[in-house]
C-alpha cells in the first residue's frame, strides 16, 4: 500500500510538471511564415527585414555592373551609361550614393546573395534563372541578342543555319551564351561583351553574340567597331533590375520607372545616349 501511494503521488506530480510546460510553450508567439506573395525567400528572414534599412544605414547602395556600353562603362576612371546614370538617380532618391562593383557576370546571383552587391543593373536579361533567384522590377528596356561579325561578311550569313561552322564568343553566363548554345553554335566564354566584340575584331572569333543595345552603340559607321555589324537577331528580351528575393527596394525603383517613364526621363536618356537603349514607353 505504501509503496502505490508513493508511485500514484509522483504519477500526479510528473502530470502535473508536463501540464505547466505544455502551458507555458503555448503561451509563446507563434512563428508565423512569410506569405509566398511577399517575394521574400522560403526561411530567409534577412531579407525579410528590408534592404532600405541597410543601404541607408551604409549611406551608400552598391550596384553590380559589368562593361557594357551604352549601359554602364568606364570614361576617365568613373562609371557612366543609361543604368549608370539610372543608378545615380535611384540613389539620390534614397539619399545615398551609388558605388559601383565589376563582377564575374557568371556570379552575379552568387554576388547578390552574398550581400556583395545591393542590386544587379547591367542591362540585365529577365530569364527563369534571374527571375526565380532575384526581385526583379518591371521591364523598363527592350532588347535582343544579335550575331555580330565582320560587316562584309553578313551576306554571306542570311540566317543561323548559315552560321553552323562559325566559332561565336559570348559572354559566360550571358543570355547570349544561353541562346548561341541552345542554337548548337560553338561558343566561347569569355569575361563580358567587350571582350566577346574584341574577339571578332581580333579575329579569334568569327562572330559574337551580343546585346542588340550594345551592338547598336559599338558597332558600325561612326562607332568604335566600324568594319563590324549585325543582320540577324537570335531572340527578343526583355530588360529588368534585380534585387535580393524579398527587396523593398524593388516596389521603390518600380515606382520611380513609372515616374521616369511619365515625366519622360526614360526617353531624354535614351536620346542621350543615341537611342541605342530601346525603352518601355
Amino acid at each position: 500500500m505504501k509503496k502505490k501511494s508513493i508511485s500514484i503521488i509522483i504519477s500526479t506530480l510528473l502530470v502535473a510538471a508536463l501540464l505547466f510546460c505544455l502551458s507555458a510553450c503555448g503561451s509563446k508567439t507563434p512563428y508565423t511564415p512569410t506569405p509566398s506573395g511577399s517575394g521574400a525567400a522560403s526561411g530567409n528572414q534577412e531579407a525579410a527585414v528590408g534592404d532600405l534599412a541597410k543601404v541607408q544605414g551604409a549611406g551608400k547602395i552598391v550596384i553590380g555592373v559589368t562593361d557594357f556600353a551604352p549601359m554602364d562603362y568606364k570614361e576617365n576612371g568613373a562609371w557612366v551609361g543609361f543604368d549608370a546614370e539610372l543608378s545615380e538617380l535611384f540613389a539620390e532618391s534614397l539619399g545615398v550614393k551609388a558605388e559601383f562593383v565589376e563582377i564575374d557576370w557568371d556570379n552575379k546571383i552568387l554576388e547578390l546573395n552574398g550581400g556583395s552587391v545591393d542590386c544587379i543593373w547591367n542591362g540585365m536579361t529577365l530569364t527563369p534563372e534571374v527571375g526565380n533567384a532575384m526581385s526583379c522590377t518591371d521591364t523598363y528596356a527592350l532588347n535582343a541578342q544579335v550575331v555580330v561579325m565582320a560587316a562584309d561578311k553578313l551576306d554571306q550569313y542570311p540566317d543561323a543555319a548559315s552560321m553552323a561552322s562559325l566559332s561565336f564568343a559570348a559572354e559566360a553566363g550571358s543570355a547570349g551564351e544561353e541562346v548561341g548554345l541552345d542554337a548548337g553554335f560553338n561558343v566561347n566564354s569569355v569575361q563580358n561583351q567587350a571582350a566577346a566584340l574584341m574577339e571578332v575584331a581580333a579575329g579569334t572569333s568569327d562572330a559574337c553574340i551580343i546585346d542588340k543595345t550594345m551592338a547598336d552603340a559599338m558597332t558600325g559607321e561612326g562607332t568604335s567597331y566600324t568594319n563590324l555589324g549585325y543582320k540577324v537577331s537570335l531572340s527578343s528580351e526583355e530588360y529588368v533590375v534585380g534585387f535580393r528575393k524579398g527587396s523593398d527596394l524593388t516596389q521603390k525603383l518600380n515606382d520611380l520607372f513609372a515616374q521616369w517613364k511619365a515625366d519622360g526621363t526614360l526617353k531624354a536618356m535614351s536620346e542621350k545616349y543615341d537611342n541605342a537603349v530601346s525603352i518601355v514607353e
